[in-house]
């Protein structure tokens, strides 16, 4: 698993439940951004936004702890109708008691685009609380639609250098059956620590992705990619890679 280690226990449950041994080294970690008053200038106008859409847990997690430092509670992000890009991200702001209001079928910017022009946004205010480096799908295409749309940074990614000596010991003593990747970030970060040829050499790991975005990120960076879950969840991913398991591994 590469994914970051406060996000790394459903999917180590998912996979121990079906018998595999799991080998966590996250490469790379979530940071909080040095400078809020971006952020603090969407939460100061929160009344005008009709939509807030989040495409992400951690962008859920960072935003609602910098709307609470700020304001003292949540009641004024509750007043916008919220989306989420899919289950995990819906169920991160359930947990803070907030309600969603749209999340489309494909767990995926695209869908979600459409899913909002089809709702109308035409001459409405959206704010984007994400990543500080992601995808242009989502504000793009709502800017097409007509819609007023802030994106605010309210974290970042980094690679995490320390990853590197412990990815290269269980690559080599070959340990490793399969390796995950659940977002582009940590496919990048992985090719910034080893390059794509560890991968790529004999015997090679098995290469599952999360959905077609992950795999995509994958494939520009050189990476194969065997595995692309069908329903871009952590049960989608175990789920596929129980199929693929049970066919001959790649490279063997």
């Amino acid at each position: 698993m590469t994914r970051p280690q406060a996000q790394a226990g459903e999917l180590r449950r998912a996979l121990e439940a079906e018998g595999a041994e799991v080998v966590d080294v996250p490469v790379i970690r979530i940071v909080p951004l040095e400078d809020s008053r971006e952020v603090d200038r969407a939460i100061g106008r929160l009344d005008r936004y009709a939509w807030v859409v989040f495409t992400s847990r951690n962008g859920v997690e960072a935003f609602c702890r910098r709307v609470e430092e700020t304001t003292g509670d949540l009641r004024a992000l509750a007043r916008a109708r919220l989306a989420a890009i899919g289950p995990g991200t819906a169920r991160a702001l359930r947990a803070r008691g907030l309600g969603v209001h749209l999340s489309p079928r494909e767990y995926r910017a695209e869908a979600l685009v459409d899913e909002l022009v089809r709702r109308g946004v035409g001459g409405l205010s959206i704010l984007i609380p994400r990543a500080e480096a992601a995808r242009p799908v989502l504000p793009e295409g709502l800017r097409r639609a007509g819609a007023r749309v802030d994106v605010v940074a309210v974290y970042r990614t980094e690679v995490d250098q320390g990853a590197r000596d412990q990815l290269l010991r269980h690559l080599r003593a070959r340990e490793v059956d399969a390796v995950t990747f659940t977002s582009g970030s940590a496919v990048r970060a992985w090719v910034d620590l080893l390059g794509p040829g560890v991968v790529g050499s004999p015997r090679r790991p098995l290469v599952a992705c999360i959905g077609p975005v992950t795999a995509s990120a994958a494939r520009e960076c050189g990476l194969p990619v065997d595995v692309v879950a069908r329903e871009y969840t952590v049960s989608g991913l175990v789920e596929a890679l129980c199929e693929a398991f049970a066919s001959p591994a790649p490279g063997g």
